[in-house]
């Protein structure tokens, strides 16, 4: 992991200090309790520092009260008044939603994929889950993403359970998103984290920032497909994971 970090900064500078009538020279910290890292930001390096005993995240930093208080600000902006007896407790409320539609900050997905069995008689044939159910949210407007999402990988000597890939899709899905994005993401994660010979995942969504604003079409799906591997070299793997998933 040494090569995603390039330096580890503790900032300080040289005072003069009067002790007991004598000046002295002494360091002092430029922001107690901090250290800076210049690093490589990725899924794997953000858990190992959030991870670290003692560490904490500038997002730790922002309170619950703090992210009461913003909102409040938009309900003002809108032109409510956050003051009334209907909307005393929803900033708080909105704090404790937004904290499980985007846990998926505080998920690290690889770990949910390192519980595996290696007696399955060596199956080396595509394993599917279809019909995944999930819910996420544009980082565009925030507005919510509503879909299904089918995942196969190709084993290589060793398989996952079942519910560790819907929590993969759970773990990324809970973030702020582009479907493309997503989509990749979770491929991506199960090739590599399961060391399988090839994943594929598609994802057929409903955007809200699609069919409730803007151009309003309310019949509008998007579908994506992703392909590691094996899969990206056979397009016959391709065509048996879309027809399982009934795309053909």
């Amino acid at each position: 992991m040494t090569e995603y970090f390039a330096a580890i900064l503790v900032p300080e500078e040289t005072v003069v200090s009067n002790v007991n009538g004598k000046k002295r020279r002494i360091k002092k910290k430029f922001f107690p309790g901090y250290v800076l890292l210049k690093m490589i930001m990725n899924d794997k390096t953000w858990h190992l520092v959030k991870d670290t005993d003692k560490i904490q995240s500038n997002k730790d930093l922002i309170t619950d009260q703090q992210a009461e208080e913003a909102f409040k600000t938009i309900l003002k902006w809108i032109g409510e008044d956050p003051n009334r007896e209907g909307l005393l407790e929803t900033p708080k409320r909105v704090i404790k939603a937004f904290k499980e539609y985007f846990k998926g900050y505080n998920q690290d997905p690889i770990k949910d994929l390192k519980k595996t069995f290696g007696d399955v008689d060596g199956y080396d044939d595509m394993v599917v889950e279809k019909n995944i159910t999930f819910e996420s949210h544009c980082e565009h407007h925030m507005a919510p993403i509503i879909g299904i999402a089918h995942v196969a990988y190709i084993p290589h000597e060793k398989v996952v359970g079942l519910s560790k890939l819907a929590r993969v899709v759970e773990a990324y899905s809970r973030r702020l998103q582009t479907q493309e994005r997503l989509t990749m993401e979770i491929a991506n994660t199960i090739f590599k984290g399961l060391k399988a010979h090839g994943a594929a995942v598609s994802i057929d969504a409903v955007h809200h920032c699609m069919t409730s604003r803007g151009i309003k079409k309310h019949e509008a799906t998007t579908v994506t497909n992703y392909f590691t591997g094996m899969f990206k070299e056979s397009h016959n793997l391709q065509n048996r994971f879309l027809q399982y998933i009934g795309q053909k």
